[in-house]
């Protein structure tokens, strides 16, 4: 039989049905209760032609439901769409007996939740995946105040890793000549540094000395799942500004503005946004970089050095409870409240003191301070050094926009990706929590235990 042909017919009678629910729409409001009975429908459905159809009609009947309808149907998801308790104590008794594949087959089986079934009878829809994964948008908004949904967030969380698993996952280069749909989402979806305008998106993708890659997934269209913006640099770049004003890289006479991407010996990642809520802890940050690394290597194969500009969200919180730690010495608290004074940053006499506290003192919060997992503090650092880098350099004043300052006092830092090293790092962050660090960055942390005994580091 020719699968193409069913293929368009099951499409054709999906299109047919949400053509026919343009046409009619419903005049009343939809209550979570219609939505369960759909839902009840799908799961009983046989025929593959009538599923699309229920799936498409039910997710019509979610992206309708108020805020509370919404709410309402994911408690129903707990109660009614759970695993049958009896057919579990079934196979659990069979597989004690037997304890062989077959009845551990049985007992996985019955274990699984309904919803799971159900979630993947609603990908069938047009459109089901993408629907599903603003849906567990929806639920991950309510988890907080109601953590017994949480099931419901695990089932997604199981479903979605095999459907984004890397092998779906497509890998796209941005441009100025990419479609102006896509265009208007890397606008609307950078979290790192904000886009201005269109003028603003050109400077960041249309010069020679700039590349951004996206991945795509087949089943959600022209929606990103996330990217990265990528500067082509003489040197490691310290600063952000530089490269956001479009100025061409290039800070000093040591680290010369290129004329030609061939000309460039360092990829600077300066930003990384993830572009879905819905797929929130599903990873993709990490095949990215190494896939983008592999690109531009071949690209541009006299590249030398991969590293990120990256910002450093929390430390400026992180510092104000170091300003107000009545155990550390008084002399370290005087200084940090030059903060406090407007400007700070352009008076010299203030900005060398603050200097001279500040870059050890993030050394310490970014290699030593910890959650309550074992893990870095902070969560920019989390990402990078588990993918296996290097955190590298410590930028004074990298960011002096009011963003920069907000959140972290003006400073960025540079993770350094060494190809020959990624692998180790990665072993020993998992395994020993181990923080790889240049020798610059040990010495800073060193220089802060000593500043938080009130001995000078001079």
């Amino acid at each position: 039989m020719n699968m193409m042909f069913l293929q368009e017919l099951f499409n054709n009678i999906t299109q047919r049905d949400a053509l026919l629910r343009r046409r009619h729409p419903e005049t009343e409001t939809p209550d979570h209760q219609q939505l369960v009975k759909a839902c009840h429908k799908l799961l009983e459905s046989d025929g593959e032609a009538s599923s699309i159809a229920l799936a498409s009609r039910a997710l019509a009947i979610y992206q309708r439901l108020p805020a509370t309808e919404k709410n309402s149907f994911f408690i129903r998801l707990i109660t009614d769409f759970a695993a049958d308790p009896g057919p579990i104590d079934a196979a659990y008794t069979a597989y004690r007996q037997a304890r062989d594949n077959p009845t551990l087959q049985r007992l996985f089986e019955a274990s699984e939740p309904r919803r799971q079934e159900l979630f993947r009878r609603l990908n069938l829809a047009s459109d089901g995946t993408y629907e599903l994964v603003k849906m567990r948008e929806d639920l991950l908004a309510l988890l907080r105040e109601q953590p017994e949904l949480k099931a419901i967030d695990d089932d997604f969380a199981h479903l979605f890793g095999s459907w984004f698993n890397r092998g779906f996952l497509m890998l796209k280069r941005i441009d100025w000549n990419t479609p102006a749909s896509i265009l208007e989402k890397i606008i609307r979806y950078e979290a790192v540094h904000e886009i201005q305008d269109w003028d603003d998106l050109r400077r960041r993708l249309d010069a020679r000395d700039r590349r951004c890659f996206a991945f795509f997934h087949p089943a959600i269209g022209d929606e990103p799942l996330i990217f990265v913006e990528v500067a082509l640099h003489k040197g490691l770049p310290s600063r952000i500004q530089p490269i956001l004003s479009g100025e061409r890289a290039g800070e000093s006479s040591a680290k010369k503005a290129i004329d030609e991407p061939e000309d460039a010996d360092t990829a600077a990642f300066f930003g990384i946004s993830n572009c879905q809520t819905g797929l929130r802890g599903i990873s993709f940050g990490n095949f990215l970089i190494k896939q983008v690394v592999q690109e531009l290597s071949q690209e541009l194969p006299q590249l030398k050095y991969f590293v990120t500009l990256s910002p450093v969200p929390g430390f400026a919180q992180w510092l104000q409870e170091q300003r107000n730690d009545e155990q550390l010495p008084e002399s370290l608290r005087k200084s940090l409240k030059g903060l406090e004074t407007p400007g700070w940053h352009q008076d010299k006499t203030r900005e060398e003191p603050l200097k001279a506290a500040i870059r050890p003192l993030a050394a310490r919060y970014l290699a030593e301070e910890k959650n309550r997992h074992g893990l870095p503090l902070n969560p920019v650092a989390r990402f990078h050094l588990g993918n296996g880098a290097e955190l590298h350099r410590i930028n004074w004043l990298g960011d002096i926009s009011e963003k920069g300052f907000n959140q972290a006092a003006g400073l960025m830092v540079n993770y350094l990706y060494v190809l020959d090293d990624i692998e180790r790092n990665h072993e020993n962050y998992t395994a020993k929590g181990t923080v790889a660090c240049s020798n610059e960055v040990r010495d800073l942390a060193r220089r802060a235990r000593k500043l938080a005994k009130g001995e000078t580091t001079k």
